[in-house]
């Protein structure tokens, strides 16, 4: 993963247009494979952990941003506050707000799993122990499932964001402002296992999407989904968050392709963002805009596309639902463990190929689908197999011996679980 990290949540000032005006789609596309797609060993991993709030006491009620600033200090995120320091937290990790009051966390890159999982989960306890002081619970759930979506911070991207999924219906409020998720970062690879890494990690989606689904309900009631967050984000935009094609070829050049060929969300300016309605990126470059894109916009347009795995300089796995309490360490675990090695990726894509392309399935139904459940079983079983001899620690093993027993096994996915009581949490 690249020590370089993107954050689209900040507001970026308009780009002067200048040098890095990009000419044609050549110029875009030799950038978006060169910036996109970093080769090299699989070294570093990362992880960014999503949470929902609420107020102890008070499961309707979210947080506002007086209260976030409060509780958070001088790791408030610049989004929040444009003056504070925006520490790390004592680990390393960075704090970042999502537009519906969301907290994340995204870790420093490491070097081990062990290390990973340990730092965050250092950090991540520092961080809960902040908004605890300031009464702020949160949520073992990955959608919010009292409140409708109420967004939190005035930023102009979030409210382009907006206005953009506004025009496909309600889901896109609800994507934005009430879901939360476990982002796992990991090394593209050599180039010569990208296709393969590529190929492993959207075939390992459907499955791990389907055991890890953990949103039900939404806005006050049962969604009928197991992943109401899934839902949500596919149905906010279809065009930035579909899956690609089961066998698209050659990953570089097919993202590259849908770069070009996804709408613009924003054209950033110093009054109002223009949204337009029809224009794509290769329709930009080709002089249907306002002026000539230049190289932050291009940099800026792939931080709005959000499919299940995003290539950033490192692949963003974006598929797996947060989990409750220190469960957020298993789906990192099973990626880590699963992406370890050329062997082990080929093993992984091998076993979980006869589930590809499900994913409406695993998010509609979990487990209860025979072809995830069986597909799920092997999984985690070969991602046992591995995950001991990467160092991880033991309550970390335990925790993928108990999944994988009483949950995998069984068909059964966190969804089909009861809520853990805010007390014992």
């Amino acid at each position: 993963m690249s020590e370089e990290v993107l954050a689209p949540e900040q507001a970026a000032p308009r780009p002067d247009p200048g040098p890095s005006v990009l000419r044609d789609c050549a110029d875009a596309e030799a950038y978006v494979a060169s910036v996109c797609f970093k080769h090299g060993p699989p070294r570093l991993f990362g992880v960014e952990l999503e949470w929902l709030l609420h107020r102890h006491g008070w499961p309707d009620t979210g947080p506002d941003a007086s209260t976030l600033r409060s509780a958070l200090g001088a790791h408030t995120p610049t989004s929040l506050d444009p003056s504070a320091p925006a520490l790390p937290l004592p680990a390393g990790s960075t704090v970042t707000v999502e537009p519906g009051g969301q907290i994340e966390l995204a870790s420093s890159p490491a070097r081990t799993l062990a290390e990973l999982v340990e730092s965050t989960a250092s950090d991540s306890a520092h961080l809960h122990r902040l908004l605890a002081g300031r009464g702020l619970v949160p949520r073992t759930r990955a959608a919010e499932p009292e409140r409708p979506p109420t967004r939190v911070l005035d930023l102009p991207r979030y409210a382009a964001m907006e206005q953009s999924f506004d025009r496909h219906g309600p889901d896109g409020r609800a994507a934005m402002c009430s879901t939360a998720a476990v982002q796992v970062c990991l090394d593209t690879g050599e180039t010569a296992d990208i296709a393969v890494r590529w190929a492993a990690l959207h075939a390992l989606g459907p499955v791990l999407l389907g055991a890890f689904a953990n949103s039900p309900r939404l806005a006050g009631r049962a969604t009928g989904w197991k992943s109401a967050r899934w839902r949500s984000w596919q149905r906010s935009d279809p065009r930035r968050t579909a899956p690609p094609p089961i066998g698209e070829g050659d990953p570089v050049r097919a993202w590259t392709t849908r770069v070009l060929a996804s709408p613009v969300l924003c054209i950033r300016d110093d009054g109002p963002w223009i949204v337009p309605e029809h224009l794509t990126f290769a329709e930009w470059l080709d002089g249907g805009g306002p002026r000539p894109p230049t190289v932050d916009d291009l940099r800026y347009h792939v931080s709005t596309l959000f499919p299940p795995v995003r290539p950033h300089g490192h692949l963003e796995v974006r598929y797996v639902d947060m989990q409750p309490g220190r469960r957020w360490a298993l789906p990192v675990a099973v990626l880590v463990a699963l992406t370890a090695g050329p062997a082990v990726t080929e093993q992984a894509l091998t076993v979980a190929e006869p589930a590809a392309g499900l994913w409406t399935e695993a998010a509609q139904s979990g487990l209860d689908h025979p072809v995830l459940a069986r597909a799920a079983t092997a999984v985690f079983e070969l991602a046992r197999s591995r995950v001991a001899e990467l160092g991880a620690p033991r309550w970390l093993v335990d925790d993928l011996d108990e999944m994988t027993e009483r949950q995998v096994r069984r068909g059964l996915c966190p969804a089909d679980l009861p809520d853990t009581p805010e007390e014992e949490r």
